[in-house]
């Protein structure tokens, strides 16, 4: 219990459990067991997933949502991460700010829809603003408990030795709290492809969910399990990219 292990079995694992999922989805769409209208056969999916790269341009439209949700996310870390870590720092900035965090933390992003398109119309400001509320609130959350979790003895040694409060927060607390500033922006990034299609159905004609959403008009089903499925491998490649940068910049969190 709670030992790690081993790559190998990790890597069965992972692929067992793959295996597992389209066996089931093999067997119920050639058993009969699924209309499949709603629920087309695997190798239908990823031939209309090969269709729509190769055919269709759908590279322009994937192209198109990882850059909002690079963008929106790029803006939202360059708020959150140094707000966070003055809050987490600072009780009294944390008085100030938290109130208001903590409650647009609970709003639903897709409510602001409505307003979004009054204020920006239906151009790309709408969508990297809904995904940029969609994030900012827990990432700041996280960064600010992170950073209340850095130990103490490490800044009263600074403070003792006379450094002021703003090297401390720059040399001790940051650098503390870097990689698990890493590992929360890893988290968040998750929810912003969630925000994505929400953000790509409203008045949008490019975008991975742009392109759903013209196949749910004629029940093209393989089409919108199509555009699931590459969202899903785009956001395992970029939580891979950051479990990567995780581990090559801060070598000296792993256990021997």
């Amino acid at each position: 219990m709670r030992k790690p292990v081993n790559r190998r079995q990790k890597l069965l694992s992972a692929l067992a459990v793959w295996v597992l999922f389209f066996g089931i989805w093999i067997v119920a769409s050639a058993s009969g067991l699924v209309n499949p209208l709603l629920v087309p056969a695997p190798h239908q999916v990823f031939a209309t997933t090969f269709d729509l790269f190769f055919s269709r341009g759908f590279s322009s439209d994937v192209l198109i949502s990882i850059s909002r949700v690079l963008i929106a996310f790029a803006l939202a870390s360059a708020v959150a991460v140094p707000l966070g870590v003055m809050m987490g720092s600072f009780p009294a900035i944390e008085a100030f700010f938290a109130p208001f965090v903590s409650a647009w933390r609970y709003l639903p992003a897709p409510s602001f829809i409505p307003i979004l398109l009054m204020w920006f119309g239906t151009g790309e400001a709408p969508k990297l603003a809904l995904l940029f509320l969609g994030v900012i609130f827990f990432l700041i959350t996280l960064i600010m408990d992170h950073t209340k979790n850095v130990r103490e003895e490490l800044v009263e040694t600074a403070l003792t030795l006379g450094a002021p409060r703003r090297k401390v927060v720059a040399r001790v607390i940051f650098p503390a709290v870097l990689p698990d500033i890493v590992t929360a922006m890893r988290q968040m990034l998750a929810m912003t492809w969630t925000y994505l299609v929400i953000a790509e159905i409203v008045a949008s004609t490019t975008g991975i969910g742009a392109m759903m959403m013209r196949a749910r008009r004629f029940l093209k089903t393989d089409e919108i399990l199509s555009g699931i499925i590459v969202i899903g491998v785009l956001g395992l490649l970029f939580d891979l990219a950051f479990s990567a940068l995780h581990r090559w910049a801060f070598p000296y969190l792993r256990k021997s």
